[in-house]
């Protein structure tokens, strides 16, 4: 098995990764960045097949790679022998990466919340459509219906409008009331009110509604209405494609593999986004959703703290909370409403790998009763889109994470077997 050494490992590319391995650098460490994406940029800064990477994505790499940090994409973290050896796979076979720290910038999934229809080809989750769309997907004269709750919601139907689609409107669950507050506290924060002038006014013709979910979409072969509930009246609308998103859900799953204390749903962190593991930190979205200047911030903090240079983590601090405040404004204002917890129908699936409906989970006690009883969250995706939905509509905290984090083959098993067993010779 080959072997890396680095003396700051950080896990993801995303705006808290890259941040991350910028500060540590520029303090002297030797950095590996290791991220499962083709790309660096995450999926917030995700690649544009006509660009190529984001230039915000782009700035971070080449000032990380000015500095000495070392890039490896497509490859996936899936097992780790305590915090200082970590196990992951590329194309060219399973690798060992050897440690002294590691910052975790795992990032945050799109949570979709199952409603009837949504597994009928042409619903997407928001992001889903706009990488697709990145990747070569013509959406051009579509009718696209945007719905769900967050910001991304506005960005993704503004880009969609530039790219010549129909945004029927964009449905917001969040109350009229939460936004209007919410609206009126951005001048805290001139930037982020700058960047919603112009969103805003590149949607000028899209219609944007509050109190609005989806309540089921309708079609045979694929998605031709979408019926929603629009301040208590149904609306329906003919439409060629949905997307939706419902909020993001920290990714938590390494963190969790290493003994990171988890709680409601994030990674645990201190004023120093060091975890409850020594030698392991972690910033960004898994530590709670707070957007990506949060995430950079974080990153820096982090990047530092790994480093050895708390002096310039503790200066970094005062950007990370400023940008705290936002994102837990953020957290306020479009928090999900127990309105949503309804929208599955009894014969709605609910984990789409293992074709399982609502009413056979709906009188699970847990998430582990619920494997047990009906394999939900035991196929390809291990539960990383019902087990955020579930998490809401349930209240389930997620159940204890195993190895291996992602599918792989049999050999590659055995050879992280083999190192192993190896390493508690070497320690013994």
């Amino acid at each position: 098995m080959h072997e890396i050494v680095s003396e700051v490992l950080v896990i993801g590319a995303g705006p808290a990764g890259l941040a991350a391995a910028a500060a540590a650098a520029d303090d002297g460490a030797d950095v590996l960045v290791v991220d499962e994406n083709p790309r660096p940029g995450g999926q917030i800064w995700r690649a544009d097949r006509d660009v190529g990477v984001r230039s915000e994505a782009g700035e971070l790499v080449t000032l990380a790679t000015s500095l000495g940090a070392r890039f490896l994409s497509g490859t996936a973290v899936f097992d780790a022998a305590g915090g200082r050896t970590l196990f992951a796979v590329n194309g060219h076979g399973p690798l060992a990466l050897r440690t002294k720290r590691v910052v975790l910038a795992l990032g945050a999934t799109e949570r979709q919340l199952p409603f009837p229809g949504w597994t009928l080809p042409g619903v997407f989750g928001v992001g889903g459509l706009q990488a697709l769309g990145k990747s070569g997907l013509d959406v051009s004269t579509r009718r696209i219906a945007v719905a769900g709750s967050g910001p991304l919601l506005l960005a993704v139907a503004a880009w969609l409008e530039r790219r010549g689609a129909k945004v029927l409107g964009v449905f917001e669950q969040a109350p009229k009331g939460d936004i209007v507050r919410f609206g009126r506290g951005l001048w805290r924060h001139p930037a982020k009110l700058m960047q919603a002038v112009h969103l805003l006014g590149s949607l000028f013709r899209v219609p944007c509604y509050h109190d609005a979910w989806p309540v089921r979409a309708e079609g045979r072969e694929q998605v031709e209405r979408l019926v929603l509930s629009v301040a208590g009246r149904e609306l329906t609308l003919e439409v060629d494609y949905v997307a939706c998103a419902f909020g993001f859900a920290p990714v938590t799953g390494l963190a969790a593999l290493l003994g990171c204390a988890i709680e409601d749903a994030r990674v645990q962190v201190d004023a120093f986004q060091r975890t409850s593991v020594e030698g392991v930190l972690c910033a960004g979205e898994s530590t709670g959703i707070a957007g990506a200047d949060c995430a950079r911030a974080e990153g820096v903090v982090a990047g530092h703290m790994a480093a050895g240079r708390e002096d310039l983590a503790r200066t970094a601090c005062r950007w990370r909370d400023r940008e705290r405040r936002f994102g837990a404004a953020l957290e306020r204002t479009f928090a999900l409403r127990d309105e949503l917890r309804t929208l599955p129908a009894t014969d709605t699936i609910v984990c789409r790998c293992e074709d399982v409906a609502w009413s056979a989970l709906v009188s699970r006690e847990d998430e582990r009763d619920a494997k047990l009883q009906t394999r939900a969250g035991m196929g390809s995706c291990q539960g990383r889109v019902c087990g955020a939905a579930l998490g809401f509509l349930k209240g389930w905290p997620r159940s204890r994470v195993r190895p291996p984090l992602i599918p792989v083959t049999m050999d590659v098993l055995a050879e992280v077997g083999a190192a192993r067993h190896r390493l508690e010779e070497s320690a013994s």
